[in-house]
């Protein structure tokens, strides 16, 4: 009996060893749903799956988890819109456009943006399902989507995927496939992007119409990052932040009377017309500015950023968005603020530096996003594995 139950754990412990924390590259799991959008309920099915990205010699190199909402009291397809969604990065998944903005449920946050616990979500009363299908990509190494094994048993070349134009290019078929398998040639076809989604996005559109000859209806951009022009400190770069200082400091009530007083769409046009007829034909100039213009320049950009003039020409007038993240409350409150959202507010520990220490609006983020994705994809959607999901991947 002694040699029995020794052979039984033996077993079962090989079984354990045997096993891999892995994902079916091809696997699609659709439960029904309702929710209610402008006072209307609609009806749609969830589809969470996976779809393999095919290489030339036809094995699947990658697989690409998604998400998939089709309005179920719909039937002829063909004068319904689907939308592809996909967020930046890059190596974003599309946990934040799903859960925050375009998808039927929404995170149950505080009016500031921080998370409720228990953490959880609710249905998105401004989702656009009730007008269109959405599929919600997530690429390569982020969400459940990885890269496949060769014959030789190693991991598919990361380059394969990773780079502006590889990126385009393994996305642009996966969409084609999508579009076959899902019956959806005769749809209005549209795409959003996010931050780097729009790069994405339109490296995508020239890519569909010219390789798969899919002709999208449209493309929305949402708060849309070039990737070749940002953060570069060129006069363009600088200029194009100003706008964006402005909202950012009107938030937090550090613009002068003259523009606090006032709407922020009222004020935003003023902004840019400043950013594109002045401030970015005199950083032009660079070096060869003459001392008036730039005193001059300097006191307009303190105007309109609500930074002070000694700090805008300690920029050398090349305000930059780190120094701006750092500056703006720091003899008023000593806090720093949010890159990607800058209604946030970090604590330093120095006030002292020319950019913060870490970017607040992340950390509340992975704390408000990772607890309600991982029990909605798992216990809504029905959508089980061990592979863990990767709110931001490493694309680098």
């Amino acid at each position: 009996m002694k040699f029995f139950y020794t052979l039984l754990i033996t077993l079962f412990s090989t079984i354990i060893i045997a096993q891999n924390r892995d994902i079916n590259p091809d696997t699609l799991v659709t439960t029904t749903h309702s929710v209610m959008i402008n006072g209307k309920t609609v009806p749609y099915l969830a589809t969470a799956g996976t779809q393999p990205v095919w290489g030339k010699d036809g094995n699947p190199t990658a697989t690409l988890f998604y998400t998939y909402y089709k309005r179920s009291d719909v039937k002829d397809v063909k004068n319904r819109p689907i939308i592809f969604s996909f967020n930046g990065g890059p190596g974003s998944s599309s946990v934040w456009m799903h859960m925050a903005y375009t998808g039927p449920k929404v995170l149950n946050i505080d009016d500031e943006g921080y998370p409720k616990q228990p953490y959880g979500y609710k249905d998105n009363p401004h989702s656009i399902l009730d007008v269109a299908d959405i599929v919600f990509v997530d690429p390569v190494d982020t969400g459940y989507s990885i890269r496949l094994k060769d014959d030789e048993g190693k991991l598919y070349d990361k380059e394969m995927f990773y780079g502006i134009n590889n990126d385009i290019k393994y996305l642009a078929a996966w969409i084609n496939t999508f579009i076959t398998r899902n019956s959806r040639w005769l749809s209005p076809k549209y795409i959003i992007g996010e931050s780097y989604g729009g790069t994405r996005v339109m490296g995508l559109s020239y890519a569909l119409q010219t390789t798969h000859r899919i002709f999208l209806n449209g493309v929305i951009m949402v708060s849309p990052a070039d990737y070749k022009l940002y953060s570069t400190g060129n006069a363009i770069s600088t200029a194009l932040n100003i706008p964006y200082y402005t909202a950012a400091a009107w938030y937090h009530k550090m613009l002068p009377p003259a523009l606090q007083n006032k709407d922020l769409e009222e004020i935003l046009p003023e902004a840019e017309a400043f950013a594109i007829d002045v401030a970015l034909p005199a950083l032009s100039k660079g070096g060869f500015i003459d001392g008036a213009l730039k005193n001059e320049i300097a006191e307009q950009m303190a105007y309109y950023t609500g930074l002070s003039k000694k700090a805008v020409l300690s920029e050398n007038l090349d305000v930059s968005t780190s120094f701006f993240w750092k500056e703006l409350l720091r003899d008023k409150s000593g806090y720093t603020i949010g890159r990607l959202d800058s209604r946030y507010l970090g604590i330093d520990k120095k006030s002292s530096g020319n950019k913060p220490d870490y970017n607040a609006e992340l950390d509340s983020w992975y704390h408000s996003f990772t607890p309600p994705i991982n029990h909605y994809l798992r216990n809504e959607l029905k959508f089980e594995t061990d592979v863990p999901y990767e709110i931001l991947g490493s694309v680098s």
